[in-house]
């Protein structure tokens, strides 16, 4: 059997105003900004472009926070995801692009009750509570 082989996501975890960006899937699902990485570039470079492309948001990526194997089951697929912790100076107003049907931006006391994988939420709280954010 050949090893296991994942897409790469790299996501950003982006506080502004003590609220984190979210944006919420086909699936119903609410989750953090990114995507995939293009061949030559950084997964840091994809994630600034990916928050730009979807919110209208330029951003700086900072640390990693976590990585995880996560499995979607309606598309019966893993892929390994990499989160980091963001920043941004932006004061534009929040967009949300065709990739997704709506941006928002949510409270550390509303993430728990939101649709979205366990992950994400380690991965919210990790930079919340992160010295550097």
């Amino acid at each position: 059997m050949p090893p296991a082989q994942f897409p790469v996501s790299v996501k950003g975890v982006l506080i502004r105003e003590g609220k984190v960006l979210l944006l919420r899937n086909e699936r119903e699902e609410w989750e953090l900004p990114g995507g995939k990485i293009d061949p030559g570039e950084t997964p840091e470079e994809c994630l600034a472009r990916e928050i730009t492309e979807e919110t209208g948001w330029a951003a700086q990526t900072g640390p990693i926070l976590d990585s995880w194997v996560y499995y979607i089951p309606a598309a019966d697929r893993h892929v390994f995801i990499v989160t980091y912790g963001c920043r941004t100076t932006a004061d534009a107003p929040l967009r949300v692009s065709e990739e997704h049907k709506e941006a928002g931006l949510f409270t550390r006391g509303e993430i728990a009750g939101l649709n979205m994988p366990e992950g994400y939420k380690r991965s919210i709280a990790a930079w919340f509570d992160h010295p550097q954010r």
